[in-house]
Formats: structure tokens, C-alpha cells, sequence
């Protein structure tokens, strides 16, 4: 008994360490409870409708009202639609062509196309199926509409459909997730090694040492996190390599981007892991906090699941997950091609996040001091 009484004041003392063993399962029961769906709808749509007709907006009536699409944007050109499907605004286009409701009124074939964006496999599996069959039960009822009106049905289908997938042609799940592993990877590697830095330091009892030093807080702090850098960007050039040579995915885009892009997630991530090393007293709690902060990440992400199926709540609280952003640059310069014009909303929010994130560490390290 005088030993639990011993190791039960030990654990309050460490109030960190008890607050994560009783906190973080109920934490992460409540958030992947409602992150974790497996259920793709309302999948980002845009509709460029050059018929304008009552025919065309049933069509778009019958698409929206089955939960699989969300109409988001209504565009006026094909060049604007393809510019809503490389900046990631929608998932699928729909183009209904001028004389749409004029084949349906004459008893002619109409016809449409469908854009699918194929760089997550499971979103354009659903939207693919999903097309085919309202687009089989729209044709279906002008069947039956002409059968009632003429007493005749034709064999053919009456709207023949052109769909395209993206990007991904083949829909191929490992041009999806190599991309978000190699940003995965390099997270938690270099948050995890930099998370130790500080801690390593009061635990041997030589940052005293540093502190009788002429060095000053944030040159201690940027002398902690270059050499981190230098082995972040060997790590991201290795497995960036080992996922084109090996794996055969193709980068579409320019290395250069990728390259600057990603030393700027490595500053972010090194960022965070040195933020942490000023609040952990121990390489264990820096363990524990490392993976509060980093198991969420695998799923709040857009890593696994797609974030737009989760509640707004959720994808709040995935929008200040710097990996989010990194994964939406990973597969838009891999599987898209596309340029920084594209993607400077996702560079400014982690420009945000290491500035964020290393003025904390700067300020909680220099209230340590004293």
C-alpha cells in the first residue's frame, strides 16, 4: 500500500501524462465517431447547363435529390468548369450540351457529359455508379413517358452519357494514397525527432549548460531545428524517389514546387515537434503528446476518409491540421499537374502554421527560462 501510495502521488504530479491517459480515449472515441464514415454523399458538383431548359433542370433535380451529389457552382464556360475540378472545388462536372431538351422533345437521343475527378478512388467509384444509375432511371421513365404518349418504345437508351475520370483514369488506389503517405510519413517522423530535442536536453542535464552560453533563446531554438531540416528533406527526397521508382507513381507537376512546397510542411511539422518539447518534462509524455497530436491527423486529414462527409464540426477542427493542406498539394502537383496558382491558399495556411508555431515555441521556451 505504501507503494501505490507512492506511485499514485507520482501521477499526480504528472498531471499531463494523466490528463492524456483519461482524456484522449473519450476524445478520440467523440471525434472519430463522427469522422469516420465510410458513406460518400453530397459530393461537391458543379453544372454547366447550356440548355437552360425544364428538361435539363430535372436532370440536375434528379442528380441532386439523391444525396450523392451536391450542386455547388453553376458554371458558364468548360474552361470554368475545368478550373473547378484542378483547384478542387468540385468532384464532378456535369455538361449538358445546348440542344439537350430539343433531342428528348423530338424522340432523339440527348446527350451529356460527366467529368469525375479519379484521384480518390472511392469518391469516383460512388459518383461513377451513382451517374449510371440516375442516368439509367432518367432514361427509363422518357422510355415510359414516350411509351405512353406513342404507344412505342425504343430500344436504345434516349441519353447516352460521356463520362470521363480524371487525373486517375484507372482509378488506381495507389496513385491516391502513396502521395498522402509520403506526407504522412515525413509528419510524423519530424515531429516525433524534434519532439525529443529539447526533452533529451533537460533530461541529461546539459541545458543548463547551453544556457550559460552567449546563445540566445531563438538562436537555440533555430540551432535545434536546421539539422532537423537537413534530415527531413533527405527523408522527403527518399521516399518521394522510392514512390515514383517503385510504387510507378508519376508526378504530374513540377519537382521544384514539390520540393519548396515541401520544405515548407518540413518547418511545419519540425515546428510543432519543437513545440512540444517545450511542454513535455519527459520523452515519454513527449510521446504521448506527439500521438495526440499526430494519430488524429491519419484520419481528420482527408488521408483515409473524405473529408467532405464528415460534420462541419470535424472538418473544422481538420482545417488546423497542417497535413491537410500538405495532402491536398501532394496529389494536386502528382496526379493534377497543377501549379501554384492552384495552391496558394494551402501554401499560405502552412507559411501560417510555422510562423504560429514557432513563436510559441520561442515564447514558452523563453518562460521556461525564467
Amino acid at each position: 500500500m505504501a507503494i501505490v501510495k507512492k506511485e499514485m502521488l507520482q501521477i499526480k504530479r504528472d498531471k499531463v501524462s494523466l490528463g492524456i491517459g483519461i482524456m484522449m480515449p473519450l476524445m478520440f472515441l467523440l471525434i472519430f465517431g463522427y469522422a469516420i464514415n465510410t458513406d460518400v454523399e453530397h459530393i461537391p458538383t458543379g453544372v454547366w447547363d447550356q440548355s437552360n431548359s425544364r428538361a435539363s433542370r430535372e436532370l440536375i433535380a434528379a442528380y441532386e435529390v439523391t444525396g450523392y451529389f451536391h450542386i455547388l457552382e453553376n458554371a458558364t464556360r468548360y474552361d470554368e468548369l475545368q478550373y473547378l475540378m484542378d483547384s478542387g472545388h468540385i468532384e464532378v462536372g456535369i455538361v449538358i450540351p445546348h440542344d439537350y431538351a430539343y433531342g428528348i422533345e423530338q424522340n432523339r437521343d440527348a446527350s451529356l457529359q460527366i467529368l469525375i475527378n479519379g484521384s480518390d478512388p472511392t469518391v469516383a467509384r460512388t459518383a461513377l455508379s451513382a451517374v449510371q444509375l440516375i442516368t439509367q432511371n432518367a432514361a427509363l421513365e422518357l422510355q415510359q413517358q414516350r411509351l405512353d404518349r406513342e404507344g412505342m418504345v425504343e430500344l436504345a437508351f434516349p441519353i447516352q452519357t460521356e463520362t470521363r475520370v480524371l487525373y486517375n483514369p484507372d482509378m488506381d488506389s495507389t496513385f491516391f494514397n502513396i502521395p498522402g503517405l509520403i506526407g504522412l510519413v515525413l509528419q510524423n517522423v519530424t515531429a516525433l525527432l524534434t519532439a525529443f530535442a529539447m526533452v533529451r536536453e533537460k533530461e541529461r542535464g546539459t541545458l543548463e549548460q547551453l544556457l550559460v552560453t552567449p546563445v540566445k533563446p531563438v538562436e537555440l531554438i533555430i540551432g535545434k531545428l536546421l539539422p532537423y531540416v537537413a534530415i527531413g528533406m533527405l527523408s522527403f527526397t527518399l521516399v518521394l524517389t522510392a514512390g515514383v521508382l517503385w510504387f510507378k507513381v508519376p508526378v504530374k507537376g513540377s519537382i521544384l514546387l514539390l520540393f519548396i512546397l515541401g520544405l515548407l510542411f518540413l518547418v511545419t511539422t519540425l515546428s510543432i515537434g519543437l513545440f512540444i518539447s517545450t511542454v513535455a518534462r519527459n520523452q515519454l509524455q513527449a510521446v504521448f503528446i506527439t500521438f495526440a497530436i499526430i494519430f488524429p491527423s491519419v484520419l481528420l486529414s482527408g488521408f483515409m476518409f473524405p473529408r467532405d462527409t464528415m460534420p462541419f464540426v470535424i472538418q473544422a477542427l481538420g482545417g488546423i491540421i497542417p497535413l491537410t493542406y500538405f495532402l491536398i498539394i501532394l496529389r494536386g502537383i502528382f496526379l493534377k499537374g497543377i501549379s501554384l496558382n492552384y495552391l496558394w491558399t494551402e501554401t499560405m495556411m502552412l507559411a501560417v502554421f510555422a510562423v504560429i508555431f514557432c513563436t510559441i515555441a520561442v515564447i514558452r521556451f523563453r518562460k521556461n527560462l525564467e
